[in-house]
């Protein structure tokens, strides 16, 4: 007899899966003789395998693209992508027989607590899907993340200057003044989406560094978690790549703009989180930098920098985080 499916729908970027690595970890050990689907984005796959809680990837790019699996209605369907109608309805459709997830107004089977109360007790985001598994008899803990790297690069600095939105976009030239004070320390490279290669190049060529160093658009996500595994620091916004440094324990300085780190920010370990939350705007898709963001300024990401690549040199890396670094 098959295996009974345990269905997971999680359809949302890079970030978003990492920080739900947690949570699939403790399915996994909650159903050891389930097989696991996680409906997520396709190329998100190699991550999600290495995580050792999923079995298979159903790619979707969205909750309305979810079809019931090819082997039948799923035994229990767990919602981490939200607590709205749309996912609910979409695991819904696929006929499950236990549901796990938030409360819906509206929509009925689901049976766990309200989203609001949740967030409230439990802001971070690694913490609020832990906590809700927790509800359900499911013990969690949020910092399980770390990965097995797919390889080790060289021992570089790691400068990502993009982000999906401006609101959490730093300035280009500050960035620029960054990789060219952080040069002195170890060779940094510019990485990115190839929609931000321009923006890449524009820092690069600010800096002073040759275009060969510009990796934005040029790596696949598997080469891009070799480069950031190998590195001595990744220094970047609240973005993917973030998520990607605390996954693989990398030294990291995280710029926070309209989400702070308390929602979004690196676990304990060697990592700063720097943000001026006095000053948040909180417009999450706004196309200008989050005042929060733009009052950070270079002599703090230095200093930031020099801490944690003082106290995590090169070949000195922990083999799981200790203590905590972040702040806000």
């Amino acid at each position: 007899m098959p295996a009974p499916t345990l269905l997971v729908l999680r359809a949302l970027a890079l970030g978003d899966l990492l920080v739900a690595v947690p949570a699939l970890r403790a399915l996994r050990r909650a159903h050891p003789g389930h097989r696991i689907l996680l409906a997520t984005a396709g190329p998100l796959a190699p991550l999600a395998l290495a995580s050792g809680a999923v079995d298979e990837v159903l790619p979707v790019t969205s909750p309305a693209d979810l079809a019931t699996p090819p082997s039948g209605p799923p035994d229990v369907a767990v919602n981490l992508h939200g607590a709205g109608p749309q996912s609910h309805r979409a695991l819904d459709a696929t006929r499950p027989a236990h549901r796990i997830g938030f409360r819906c107004t509206g929509v009925d089977g689901w049976t766990g607590p309200a989203h609001a109360e949740v967030s409230a007790r439990h802001p971070h985001e690694r913490a609020l899907w832990c906590a809700l598994l927790e509800h359900h008899g499911i013990p969690a803990d949020p910092d399980d993340l770390r990965l097995p790297p797919p390889g080790r690069g060289a021992p570089v600095i790691v400068v990502h200057p993009g982000a999906a939105f401006g609101a959490k976009r730093w300035p280009a030239g500050r960035f620029a003044a960054i990789a060219r004070a952080l040069e002195r320390r170890a060779p940094v490279i510019l990485t990115g989406t190839a929609p931000e290669r321009e923006l890449a190049l524009e820092v690069a060529a600010a800096a002073g560094l040759p275009a060969g160093r510009v990796l934005a658009g040029r790596t696949s996500l598997t080469e891009l978690c070799t480069v950031v595994a190998g590195a001595v620091l990744v220094v970047c916004g609240d973005t993917g790549v973030a998520h990607v440094a605390s996954a693989y324990g990398t030294p990291s300085v995280v710029l926070f703009g309209p989400v702070g780190p308390e929602r979004w920010g690196p676990p304990p370990g060697p990592h700063r989180s720097l943000t001026h939350a006095e000053l948040r705007r909180g417009d999450r898709f706004g196309d200008e930098p989050d005042p929060a963001l733009t009052a950070i300024r270079i002599d703090e990401v230095l200093a930031a920098a020099a801490l944690v690549l003082d106290r995590d040199g090169p070949g000195q890396r922990a083999a799981a985080p200790t203590g905590t670094d972040a702040r806000t």
